[in-house]
């Protein structure tokens, strides 16, 4: 990952730390020196950041390990300066597991807390919130106290955080899935929204925390959205149809002018009518920076990714797509290829499905087509594009 740096692996989940996090380290150790606490109490506020985070290492592991119960994997764990993210491969549509899966993390700081209070308990050095500081005070008191200010946060019912997926799982229970996102989600949006206005008369910081609300909010929602709208149409309903190809001897300079001359960023590489590769513009990039132009297309290509059939299912291809992280797909049929799934072909897909619902038509069909000037041919397989955006060169 850029800008990340990786420190560790448990269960074969990477654990990553973004470079701005050295930001909140650096900041913490300035802030003990500028009051004149010296290099031992400039140590302490960073062994105690790193124990946080230790925390919220802990926390995420919590989402991460209950989602492998149920065959999810999670692709990595990174940590920023506002706490971390477990990128799971995909989000349960079971409400009850999404539910044990949310609350897994909270429930991790709470044993936390346990500890820690057990601890302090019996040394008789338990102390209020009250006594909490960013300078100075007891390290294991900050723990307990920040450990459950953790919880408390995260199980505000807004996304991103897990509160907003508790309280869409409790709402799946009771109404259809993708209802309940948006329920969640225009909650989440108001909560920003207080968060906001509190903001402008308290706290800046809550103004960031606000714009985080937000944008995770809207986020989800547009995510659940298009996951919807790939149900039950099948890969030949969205592919790309007119493509340009290469061979492995062709030079990158042919795959320039491929590139310059129309929107197709991913260029199947075919030998003897078979798919051996994928020409990506960041390879074409980085085999001109490389090699040169007269360089074989077979030097720069990466390896042909999984094909899918016309008939499969367009919501599982794309779920494939974001666990391996591609950007295109062949479509085969009879062992020809006869089409590819691009993420930029997808987001056509949604716009023209999105703005044909907007007219009543309840799926982009041939009529839809036709509505929108496109002519129908009903005996080739569907595609898709906006009106007025150049097609592919064949």
């Amino acid at each position: 990952m850029r800008w990340s740096w990786h420190v560790g692996t448990f269960r074969g989940i990477g654990v990553y730390l973004h470079a701005t996090f050295l930001l909140l380290v650096g900041w913490i150790f300035l802030a003990h020196m500028f009051q004149g606490h010296g290099l031992a109490a400039g140590a302490s506020g960073v062994a105690f950041i790193l124990l946080l985070f230790l925390c919220v290492v802990l926390h995420e592991f919590g989402h991460a390990l209950t989602a492998q119960r149920y065959g999810i994997e999670t692709r990595d764990i990174t940590l920023y300066p506002i706490g971390g993210v477990a990128r799971l491969e995909r989000i349960p549509r079971n409400p009850r597991q999404e539910l044990w899966i949310a609350i897994a993390g909270p429930a991790v700081n709470v044993v936390i807390a346990i500890a820690l209070f057990l601890v302090l308990a019996v040394t008789h050095s338990v102390s209020g919130p009250e006594g909490v500081r960013l300078v100075g005070g007891s390290l294991l008191n900050k723990l307990l106290w920040v450990n459950l200010s953790l919880v408390g946060f995260n199980l505000l019912p807004a996304f991103p955080m897990d509160g907003g997926r508790v309280l869409r799982a409790f709402l799946a229970m009771r109404m259809e899935y993708g209802r309940a996102t948006q329920v969640a989600a225009n909650i989440g949006q108001g909560m920003a929204m207080l968060f906001g206005l509190l903001g402008l008369m308290t706290n800046p910081f809550l103004l960031f925390i606000a714009f985080f609300v937000y944008q995770g909010a809207a986020q989800e929602a547009g995510t659940v959205q298009a996951e919807i709208a790939f149900q039950g149409v099948p890969v030949a309903g969205a592919m790309m149809t007119q493509f340009a190809v290469l061979a492995p001897e062709d030079p990158l300079a042919r795959a320039v002018d491929m590139l310059l001359a129309g929107p197709q960023q991913d260029f199947p590489v075919l030998q003897d009518e078979v798919v051996v590769g994928v020409l990506s513009r960041d390879a074409l990039v980085r085999g001109l920076s490389a090699y040169g132009p007269e360089c074989a297309v077979g030097h720069a290509m990466r390896p042909a990714p999984p094909a899918v059939s016309l008939t499969a299912s367009l919501e599982e291809t794309v779920q494939q797509m974001r666990e391996a992280e591609l950007q295109s797909m062949p479509v085969l049929d009879g062992g020809r290829l006869v089409g590819l799934v691009t993420l930029e072909n997808l987001g056509e897909f949604l716009m023209v499905r999105s703005a044909v619902e907007h007219r009543g038509v309840p799926a982009v069909s041939f009529e839809a087509e036709e509505a929108f000037g496109v002519p129908a041919d009903r005996s080739r397989p569907r595609r898709y594009w906006m009106p007025g955006r150049p097609r592919a060169r064949g």
